[in-house]
């Protein structure tokens, strides 16, 4: 079975506190360093700057972006560590197909209650995915509908993609 992989991490004591800006959907779209030094792997360039024609710098957020190499079968992954904020009722996460475009169409949200301390999550989706349309993970920290700035201290998004999907 061919695979196509990406994986991206973030983490704040290397890279620095990621400023969380809440886009209309009331989301954040988390932001991922381009350079190796987070041990992010990523030989098919799915996380390039310039993905999708454009070109970006950490932490614009087209940063948020893997660009899907193939079509094929999509694993999508994603881990977010949160701070402790007492203030926070409700963390939520989903996947994003073009997350900065007119094709914005969200999967697999999750909401989640608080437990005491830290906030520690990891998700999974499955789904299609085609070059040309980038995938994005995106999260909030709420109380009530109010979007939290809750520090993320480390974060990673992953795509792994069959590229040989059989047809019947």
């Amino acid at each position: 079975m061919a695979v196509a992989i990406s994986s991206l991490k973030y983490e704040s004591a290397r890279t620095g506190a990621q400023t969380l800006v809440y886009d209309d959907d009331g989301y954040h779209l988390v932001r991922f360093p381009y350079e190796d030094a987070e041990e992010s792997y990523d030989p098919w360039d799915m996380h390039d700057p310039a993905g999708g024609g454009g070109s970006s710098r950490y932490p614009d957020a087209r940063s948020g972006l893997i660009w899907p190499s193939h079509d094929g079968w999509g694993t999508l992954s994603a881990l977010v560590f949160w701070g402790a904020d007492a203030r926070a009722t409700e963390y939520r996460a989903r996947f994003v197909r073009d997350p900065l475009g007119t094709g914005y169409d969200s999967t697999a949200t999750t909401d989640i209650s608080p437990t005491g301390g830290g906030q520690y999550r990891s998700y999974t989706w499955q789904m299609f995915v085609h070059p040309g349309t980038p995938v994005g993970f995106k999260v909030s920290a709420r109380s009530g509908d109010t979007p939290l700035k809750v520090p993320i201290t480390l974060a990673e998004f992953k795509l792994a993609i069959q590229t040989d999907v059989l047809s019947p």
